[in-house]
């Protein structure tokens, strides 16, 4: 059973699914969740609502992790709620945005994709670090397109995962020392609204098919790795790009 009583926990990206699952579950461990959302209210308030329904506290925090603004009045609402230190760092912003193909991008494109999942991981890093003791946890949510590239029109999210990947990897080697674990994530095929918005039907009932598992995945199954590494369980784990697919690749 994982304990988080005491600690302090941040999800930017926290109203709906992977998301969501990670801050239920590290409230129900009993840790203090700081849920972040930029555009649906709604889906954090029902995220809360599930939290609070499960004997968890949490608060609710609007910001725009792209923004370094945003970033630090997250940081600073986190402190003003419970406490100066934090614990864990769930980094679970980002997005495809679009399929687009190497002739349909412009730079526009290629910028937004590239802030929303890596500079909102850098600067949530940058911003919540020094507020870290000992023995603190950050998990960022890569991708299996950070390894295998992405499926048609997924280069540049792709991309922005791959950084994500090198990223923690960097980051594990210099915070080590000061006690800090960083960890990543790369989920597969999830059951999730992304998947609903960019994958069509049949190419994830092609994956239920072949991969090894025979199902996709449940945001639970990613947020259930996500306390493994967030939890004193994995205090030798870091740098570690975990992959979460049902063998549909090995990496």
């Amino acid at each position: 059973m994982h304990d988080l009583k005491g600690k302090v926990a941040i999800v930017t990206g926290g109203t709906r699914d992977i998301g969501r699952s990670c801050a239920v579950k590290l409230a129900e461990a009993g840790a203090k969740v700081v849920v972040n959302y930029n555009s649906s209210k709604e889906a954090g308030d029902e995220t809360i609502k599930l939290i609070e329904g499960a004997g968890g506290t949490a608060i609710l925090v609007k910001g725009d992790m792209t923004k370094k603004s945003d970033v630090d009045a997250l940081v600073a609402e986190t402190q003003k709620a419970f406490g100066k230190d934090i614990h864990v760092l769930v980094n679970n912003v980002g997005g495809l945005v679009a399929r687009k193909k190497l002739a349909e991008m412009d730079e526009a494109f290629f910028n937004q994709v590239m802030h929303l999942n890596m500079n909102s991981t850098f600067l949530a890093m940058q911003a919540v670090v020094p507020h870290m003791p000992k023995g603190s946890a950050v998990v960022n949510m890569a991708s299996l397109a950070g390894r295998d590239g992405g499926g048609g029109g997924a280069s540049a999210y792709s991309t922005a995962k791959g950084a994500v990947i090198t990223f923690t990897r960097g980051m594990a080697k210099e915070l080590g020392p000061q006690g800090i674990r960083v960890n990543a994530l790369c989920a597969g095929m999830i059951d999730t609204t992304f998947h609903d918005t960019f994958t069509p039907d049949t190419v994830r009932t092609h994956v239920e098919n072949t991969v090894p598992l025979r199902r996709q995945g449940h945001p639970d199954d990613v947020a259930n790795a996500m306390m493994f590494l967030a939890t004193d369980q994995s205090s030798y784990l870091t740098g570690v790009n975990m992959d979460i697919n049902g063998g549909m690749f090995f990496s």
